[in-house]
């Protein structure tokens, strides 16, 4: 496992200290790096069509990084990538979004790229809440067009506090799955930045 990161921003730094760990719900799907998604009926395979078309439409534009960074998007992590099960690439995180505790379809907190050859290719977008402020307005896991969170403890390998989040693999497809954390054909090794 190998995670490439750069300076987190101020802001997004601060929230997460003044956030802190909690105790997490427990029916959020939990953490895992082999996983893959469960076989979907029809009317689960239609809304998750359906996500991953609203996530391609509302980030069309970031296909661009340049359009995501005016907006907000900064990289944070480095390139984040695993031993054998793939990497989840260069997270582009809106620290606002992330702050906000607001799950919307259209506003990912995070735009993800796999760097190439060639520059960076936008192939995600993953939706992030910190448990805490999730679970202060909330009876249950956060949940997004029939797609229920998965749930990273603390302490974890982002120095964050306990988060949901949930991967959308809307431009590059996951022989897993569209919604699990991990996709096996996304690679790390185009990216120059520090190695930690």
């Amino acid at each position: 496992m190998r995670v490439v990161r750069r300076g987190m921003p101020v802001q997004f730094l601060m929230a997460i200290v003044l956030t802190g760990a909690c105790a997490s719900l427990a029916l959020a799907q939990g953490h895992s790096h082999t996983a893959t998604e469960p076989q979907f009926t029809p009317e689960q395979e239609s809304r998750a069509s359906a996500l991953i078309r609203v996530v391609r439409e509302s980030t069309e534009r970031f296909k661009e990084v340049r359009e995501a960074e005016k907006e907000g998007y900064a990289l944070q992590f480095g390139c984040v990538s695993g031993d054998s099960e793939g990497a989840m690439g260069l997270h582009f995180v809106n620290g606002d979004l992330v702050n906000s505790g607001i799950i919307d379809a259209t506003r990912p907190q995070i735009v993800i790229y796999e760097p190439t050859p060639g520059g960076l290719r936008l192939i995600g977008a993953d939706f992030l809440v910190l448990a805490d402020t999730w679970n202060a307005k909330h009876s249950s896991p956060p949940e997004l067009m029939g797609q229920l969170f998965h749930l990273f403890d603390a302490p974890n390998r982002f120095g964050l506090p306990v988060f949901y989040t949930l991967h959308v693999w809307a431009w590059k497809d996951n022989p897993n799955g569209a919604f699990v954390n991990w996709h096996p054909d996304v690679s790390c090794e185009s990216f120059s930045g520090r190695t930690f």
